[in-house]
């Protein structure tokens, strides 16, 4: 078996923050490796339009399991503070969306994440490796979560990850 295997992941955080203070933080991607635990890189492949529409960033990521992944991704929604999303190519070809709500003093980020696997050795050995890439997938969103609160100086009210099969 060597197709390639989709993950869909939902993961929620919901902070005592602004909404502006979050999309700052999500929005500003190139940054994340000074607050989330397990982005190793993010930078600036292409440029986009004046809206960066069509910009492309690539994303490098390691958490406890022995290998680092990489992937691209070109913005295809912005919607300044509540839309965040885009199409990824790469180590991983999929969607990934923010969406991004604040009622009263609490801000809501729900990502949804639908991905499918390139390399041949995950797409080979996904039937045995789905609950460690799901661990492992869990552990980075719950680092990325402290890590936000902690650089705005909020608390984390909730950082839930769902996994769709």
């Amino acid at each position: 078996m060597n197709t390639s295997y989709t993950y869909r992941f939902i993961t929620i955080w919901k902070l005592n923050a602004s909404i502006e203070e979050v999309w700052e933080a999500i929005h500003e991607q190139e940054q994340w490796p000074t607050w989330w635990k397990g982005v190793v890189k993010v930078e600036t492949i292409k440029k986009g339009a004046p809206d960066n529409i069509g910009k492309v960033m690539r994303y490098t990521w390691k958490s406890f399991l022995p290998y680092t992944l990489a992937f691209d991704m070109v913005a295809t929604q912005i919607e300044k503070p509540h839309i965040l999303a885009g199409t990824a190519f790469g180590e991983l070809d999929g969607l990934g969306r923010w969406e991004i709500y604040q009622d009263g003093d609490i801000t809501t980020l729900t990502y949804y994440w639908q991905v499918n696997t390139t390399k041949p050795w995950m797409n080979k050995l996904s039937w045995l490796l789905k609950p460690a890439f799901k661990w492992n997938h869990d552990i980075v969103m719950k680092w990325g979560a402290k890590g936000l609160a902690n650089k705005l100086g909020a608390k984390l009210l909730l950082a839930e990850n769902r996994f769709q099969d």
